[in-house]
């Protein structure tokens, strides 16, 4: 028997269970006498995390089981660790180690270019593996409030009507800013929200950051900044709390005017006129030359950079006379502006914070 956390994948609910071998299948026993079997053969090995062995299942989706004490009697159930990815795995650690050396040393030789060619051939099953793990690492801070998931999801379709789906979150965080993460991922801070003066605004943001997971300038900029030795090491198995990292790091120029134009180009299909987006850019710009370093919180300014050709790619795009329709109705962007806000759960684990906070700070220094 095993002492284990467990995410469901429904909720964002951290669960203490006992883990057991039943058969060919895990048991798994609640603290509030609940039980369930879960089939050994539906499982897979997602990565390590603070001592914990964490399982997913392939039937589930974001379905995660970390096994915290020694597994040695549930050993013949639980899958193998694929820590290195199939390939790695396949010719050994050295000789794999010694081909990523290399290849970083090609990155490095060939500078600015190289890792926008490098990129596409990133398996894309890796970034979705990564991704899932650092999404999950925010826990219960993705807000739920009623109809606002629904009505962002349906904004995404407009802006992209085709292609793979998109896993679009808001979190519950004070900082205007949005970030792809690899594996389809885009995460929509709640303070981004809030300055945004309607949904026009907001479907501009959003169609650029739909651009940079289309166009794999996450793993560009990861690449980038890492080195592909260990991006490839990173995407093949572990997280390594690189979530700050992914959304505080900046696109090249090239990659932002790409995700501008397919913004652009997005909007244009979807009938939203670009002049909000244009707007709602020219005052974050504003706002930092304003504050300057205390400006932390338009974090969405650091991360992509506002220069006046951006502002001006998307005010000059503007036909004069069209008629554009409004991103949402007026019910859908009040559930997407009030999704932390109407959320019970996002609000309770708010308020958990702040007292932790409080209590933290009363505490007398030794």
């Amino acid at each position: 028997m095993a002492e284990a956390w467990l995410y469901d994948g429904r909720l964002a609910t951290r669960h203490i269970v006992e883990v057991d071998a039943a058969g060919n299948a895990l048991e798994l026993r609640f603290r509030d006498g609940r039980s369930e079997c879960v089939p050994a053969d539906r499982l897979f090995h997602a990565t390590d995390r603070n001592g914990a062995q964490v399982y997913g299942r392939r039937d589930v989706e974001g379905w995660r089981l970390g096994i915290m004490s020694p597994i040695s009697d549930l050993a013949a159930l639980l899958p193998s660790a694929n820590r290195y990815g199939r390939w790695i795995d396949r010719v050994g650690l050295v000789p794999a180690v010694a081909a990523l050396l290399l290849v970083s040393a090609v990155v490095l030789t060939g500078g600015y270019f190289i890792p926008g060619l490098l990129a596409p051939f990133i398996p894309a099953s890796w970034e979705q593996r990564y991704g899932d793990a650092l999404v999950g690492d925010f826990g219960e801070k993705f807000c739920k409030g009623p109809g606002g998931q629904e009505a962002l999801n349906r904004l995404a379709v407009r802006l992209r009507p085709r292609g793979r789906p998109f896993d679009l979150r808001v979190v519950d965080v004070r900082m205007v800013n949005a970030a792809a993460l690899p594996g389809n991922h885009i995460v929509i801070f709640r303070e981004l929200l809030a300055e945004a003066d309607g949904p026009d605004e907001v479907a501009g943001v959003l169609a650029h950051e739909i651009a940079h997971v289309e166009n794999r300038h996450v793993t560009e900029g990861m690449i980038r900044e890492l080195g592909v030795g260990l991006v490839i090491t990173a995407l093949g198995g572990t997280t390594g709390g690189n979530a700050d990292m992914l959304i505080g790091s900046r696109y090249s120029r090239e990659a932002e005017a790409e995700a501008d134009r397919d913004a652009i180009a997005m909007l244009r299909r979807a009938g939203i006129s670009p002049l909000p987006t244009a707007a709602f850019f020219e005052r974050l710009g504003r706002s930092e030359k304003k504050l300057g370093r205390a400006a932390t919180v338009f974090s969405y300014v650091s991360t992509h950079p506002l220069s006046e050709g951006r502002r001006l790619a998307f005010r000059n795009s503007a036909v004069a006379g069209h008629r554009y329709r409004p991103a949402l109705g007026r019910d859908d962007w009040e559930a997407i502006f009030n999704i932390c806000f109407n959320d019970p759960e996002t609000r309770a684990a708010r308020e958990r914070e702040q007292q932790r906070t409080k209590t933290e700070g009363s505490i007398p220094a030794a």
